[in-house]
């Protein structure tokens, strides 16, 4: 599966994507595409780790239409699904078919799991694949029957308490992902995501661009404390919805996601400072006296709340030279 981050917890991550050294393919870190019909090449995953790998992969390769339902802490919501690739640019939509109209539409090319300047910021699938045994458990489960194809069980436990969980199904043939939870601490799942149809899944026979590696830009600030593993991530953070003072970053630690923003109080319509609930997502606000300006610290995430406030508390300014 494939999906687009909502911050406000509408949709679950459908572009993220994973590998063993014998999915690697060789590729070099500086790659600016990869060929899709090389997953023909590659044997049927025997382990958890290759089959997450090959779901990465397999997310950003194949061309199909889907519907699905997301069961979430205010019910069930019904929406069809598609990805394609031309020109070596993906294409995925999403849209809600009950509720409030929510359409979502992505292009991108496989994204890479660092700036330029943090080591050699491999391509996503292959970063993902080499970090995530290091804050994750993964286990493969038995097979099961999703959306009337065959699955494989696959269940990530975090190693740490800093971080959610997940169950994936993933389909057999292609390792497409056709249902995904999102367990809390107990092991509770918070939000599903399954798809019921999937049409005719296709292999993209030809290229997907690597974006370039990006240099990071200039930050006054930096988080002080940031769970094991979590990463500044090379995307474009600016937005037509903030002003020029509302600073963003985004941090990951290739299953998990969090961003921050910071903002100058003055002349903006300020949150109450606490924990907000936005759908399976939290916000953590704090208003902070930050380089002799008042400024609004908001970090959002699908984490456990403590670890989105701890985040806002230890943000840090750095002054610097003019």
């Amino acid at each position: 599966m494939h999906v687009f981050r909502c911050y406000a917890a509408c949709l679950p991550a459908f572009l993220l994507a994973v590998v063993t050294p014998a999915m690697a393919m060789d590729l070099p870190p500086d790659a600016d595409h990869f060929d899709c019909r090389l997953l023909e090449e590659q044997p049927a995953p025997q382990t958890a780790l290759e089959w997450y790998e090959r779901s990465l992969w397999a997310g950003h390769c194949y061309r199909y239409d889907a519907h699905a339902v997301r069961i979430g802490f205010d019910g069930v919501r019904t929406l069809v699904l598609s990805h394609e690739v031309n020109s070596g640019v993906e294409r995925g939509q999403a849209r809600f078919l009950d509720g409030l109209p929510m359409a979502f539409e992505r292009r991108s090319r496989i994204g890479r799991l660092g700036w330029s300047d943090d080591g050699a910021a491999p391509p996503t699938p292959v970063g993902i694949a080499a970090d995530i045994s290091s804050h994750y458990r993964l286990s493969l489960g038995g097979e099961e029957r999703i959306a009337n194809r065959r699955a494989r069980r696959l269940d990530i436990s975090p190693l740490d308490s800093f971080r959610y969980g997940k169950r994936l199904w993933l389909d057999a043939d292609t390792g497409l992902t056709l249902k995904q939870s999102l367990l809390d601490e107990t092991g509770r799942a918070v939000q599903t995501f399954q798809l019921t149809v999937l049409e005719k899944p296709q292999l993209h026979r030809g290229d997907i661009g690597i974006d370039a590696p990006r240099d990071a830009p200039e930050a006054s600030w930096h988080p002080g404390w940031l769970p094991d593993g979590f990463r500044p991530q090379p995307i474009e953070t600016r937005s037509n919805r903030h002003g020029s003072d509302v600073m963003h970053r985004l941090y990951s630690d290739g299953l998990s996601t969090l961003s921050v923003f910071v903002s100058p109080l003055q002349g903006v319509a300020p949150l109450a400072p606490g924990l907000h609930r936005l759908g399976v997502s939290h916000a953590a606000v704090r208003h902070r006296e930050l380089d002799g300006t008042p400024r609004q610290v908001v970090v959002m995430g699908e984490m456990p709340p403590r670890v989105l406030l701890q985040v806002a508390d230890r943000l840090s300014w750095e002054a610097r030279d003019p």
